[in-house]
């Protein structure tokens, strides 16, 4: 029973299609036409022609089957997708024969929002291997099930198109939106953090280390390089207020998940060209974003308010006067 199953889903489904070109609706036409006078005139010669065009039918058959037959496909999908940008989309395409060589190969490239496009191959080594790629946008962000691609062929005689079905129907996540980012915004990102803007201040982070100036808190002696230098060393602290980019986007109204008004969409855009910009630049960068569905979420290593025993400097034990301290080598 199991085997009849799999019998009439193959016959529904089959593995590839196969559909006559012009020139082969011509050349069954003809066939047609000879096979009928054959049989009322009984003509010898007819029925030689007839057979002729039967044998060149299926000598396309088993040939364009053996063309196909054997390839192997693999997705090289980009890195990074943004909606409404070209990405760069490409695949692997393998012949795995060992002996034969295949030929005439077309990579049909499906896409929802755009034409098929046509890659061709003329040659195909047994073994060898070839890359393509493609451009392609996505319209919205979020994540997508790519439409794929699909083998065809008309080798030999281009009488018939042979087709497989599709492949490569990966699901790929398609980030936001990015635009250009205005040279005033540059600047007031760029004069709220980063390392360019770090400057002494009341965190926790290590700035410099200098020498013991009248008025320091005694507790900021640095005692070990102190006792390197035979002299003492203070700790500076870094602001970590300075150091921390924030970028702020607008609320996607209530904790129910519906589509963001324009407003929103282009303040989640500009904060997300600017977190990418600090990104690929390589300065640090502390999202702070407002709350609800599609908003981007707060970084994990960033400190808490609030937390106990986060975000403080340790109090140590009150130091002698620096001044009357005997440092030993």
């Amino acid at each position: 029973m199991s085997r009849t199953n799999s019998w009439v889903w193959r016959l529904i489904h089959p593995r590839r299609t196969i559909w006559p070109t012009r020139d082969g609706l011509w050349c069954l036409c003809v066939v047609i036409g000879l096979g009928v006078a054959a049989v009322n005139t009984g003509n010898n010669l007819l029925y030689l022609l007839v057979s002729l065009l039967l044998a060149l039918i299926i000598v396309s058959g088993v040939l364009s089957e053996q063309s196909m037959r054997g390839l192997e496909l693999i997705a090289v999908d980009p890195e990074e997708i943004y909606a409404g940008h070209p990405a760069l989309f490409g695949m692997t395409i393998a012949n795995r024969k060992r002996w034969f060589t295949s030929y005439s190969i077309t990579v049909e490239v499906l896409s929802p929002t755009s034409a098929t496009r046509f890659l061709y191959l003329p040659r195909l080594g047994a073994g060898a291997d070839r890359l393509l790629t493609w451009e392609d946008a996505l319209p919205r962000r979020g994540p997508h099930r790519l439409a794929g691609v699909r083998i065809t062929t008309r080798f030999p005689f281009g009488l018939f198109l042979k087709a497989g079905r599709p492949m490569l129907t990966t699901e790929v996540v398609v980030y936001p939106a990015v635009v250009p980012v205005s040279a005033e915004l540059l600047r007031q990102f760029g004069a709220t953090g980063g390392k360019a803007t770090r400057r002494r201040g009341r965190g926790t982070d290590l700035y410099n280390l200098r020498g013991y100036r009248p008025g320091d808190d005694p507790r900021l002696i640095h005692w070990r390089s102190s006792a390197k230098t035979q002299m003492l060393m203070v700790r500076e602290l870094e602001d970590g207020r300075a150091r921390r980019r924030r970028a702020r986007g607008g609320p996607v109204g209530g904790g129910i998940a519906r589509r963001a008004s324009d407003p929103c969409r282009r303040r989640r855009r500009a904060g997300g060209s600017r977190l990418l910009r600090a990104t690929r630049s390589g300065q640090e960068s502390s999202p702070a974003i407002a709350h609800g569905p599609g908003a981007l979420r707060p970084s994990r290593h960033a400190p808490r308010r609030g937390a106990r025993g986060r975000g403080r400097p340790r109090v140590l034990a009150s130091a002698p006067d620096p001044r009357e301290a005997r440092l030993t080598g």
